[in-house]
């Protein structure tokens, strides 16, 4: 999506032609799924729901990729709560709107009423322009130069100063968050706390919670800056894991559910703003699809290796306040790393064309 220039659309800009035909490709995969029949051509099913997944990873990083360029760099803290706002509501909005809707109408409406569910982001599009800091990267001639251009967005970043401690950062500032947040639901449950209070207090309050943090992420990015708010940021995720051992400790407490919920929630969402914008400063105008997808993709891929099965044994040995406090522990690393970058500059000479003003 960096580097193909679509026909007949193409003319339109690269982001925008690229939003809307993965847009429509969107739509039509999850139409699709809905009238597959999962007893009649289970292995259709199989092939329309990973159709839908490549389709909507594509949509999403060429989202993140209009985002980045639309914005001026001190906007990008903002930006990057509006689309937090964005994706938490419409998950909730449509995953509502999908069990109304199929308890009345079906599965196959619920699925065609979700596929619209596209269609703001193509709006948006269309509303706003292609945007202006987007930067065409140079085109190969030849076979060999296309090869290279290929790596190119992974290469560039590599030769920027601090490139590895940078990488080394975005692959562990979030591990000790996955670790935690894993076991939630069995902590609660094995505390006592029924259905309808995990439901009121995770994801009632947790979820306004959410919200909060996100809006004070936006204005902490805009007052403090980057490098503050994002370390700042790291401190409270950290700590908020910390919660939850206090509350295995203290056993079946409304109070301290509802305390260590919203905390955590209100860091995450905090940190959600905080990180985003800065993974997003940290793209080259060139390349900006291509390295946030490798950034954002580098930074969850501890999680893609814990599972809930390991944690659980873990939890087993050592208990759960201990297994709490260490995933405080295994947070530090990263909220020192970063300290470390901004003491050594290297958080500021690494930061990318989207992330200057001058870009």
């Amino acid at each position: 999506v960096d580097q193909v220039r679509l026909p007949l659309i193409g003319r339109w800009g690269q982001r925008r032609s690229w939003l809307w035909l993965v847009g429509v490709l969107v739509m039509a995969a999850v139409i699709f799924l809905g009238t597959v029949d999962p007893a009649g051509a289970l292995y259709m099913v199989a092939v329309a729901a990973i159709v839908v997944g490549i389709a909507g990873a594509t949509f999403d990083i060429i989202i993140d990729a209009y985002r980045i360029e639309l914005l001026q760099p001190h906007q990008l803290g903002a930006g990057s709560g509006m689309s937090q706002y964005g994706w938490r509501i419409g998950a909730a909005a449509s995953g509502a709107l999908a069990l109304v809707l199929a308890q009345r109408h079906g599965w196959t409406a619920a699925y065609f009423a979700c596929a619209a569910f596209a269609l703001p982001a193509m709006l948006v599009g269309l509303w706003m322009g292609e945007p202006a800091r987007h930067r065409e990267p140079a085109k190969p001639h030849g076979a060999l130069q296309a090869i290279i251009a290929y790596f190119s967005p992974l290469t560039e970043f590599l030769r920027r100063e601090g490139a590895v401690v940078v990488l080394a950062f975005v692959l562990i500032h979030k591990i000790g968050d996955t670790l935690a947040n894993l076991t939630l639901r069995l902590l609660f449950a094995d505390l006592g706390f029924s259905n309808d209070e995990i439901a009121f207090y995770d994801v009632g309050i947790g979820f306004i919670a959410l919200l909060v943090g996100i809006f004070v992420g936006g204005i902490v990015y805009e007052r403090l800056g980057m490098k503050r708010s994002v370390l700042i940021s790291l401190v409270l995720m950290a700590i908020s894991n910390f919660s939850f051992a206090a509350l295995a400790a203290v056993g079946h407490s409304n109070l301290g559910m509802a305390a260590a919920v919203g905390f955590e929630n209100f860091a995450s969402g905090m940190g959600g703003v905080t990180v985003v914008a800065y993974l997003s400063a940290l793209c080259n105008l060139r390349f900006t699809a291509s390295q946030y997808a490798l950034l954002s993709a580098l930074a969850s891929i501890a999680g893609r290796f814990i599972t809930g099965t390991t944690v659980g044994s873990l939890i087993e040995a050592i208990g759960y306040v201990n297994f709490y406090v260490l995933t405080t522990l295994i947070a530090l690393p990263g909220v020192f790393l970063f300290w470390f970058m901004i003491r050594s500059g290297l958080a500021d000479v690494s930061i990318g064309s989207a992330g200057k003003e001058s870009a």
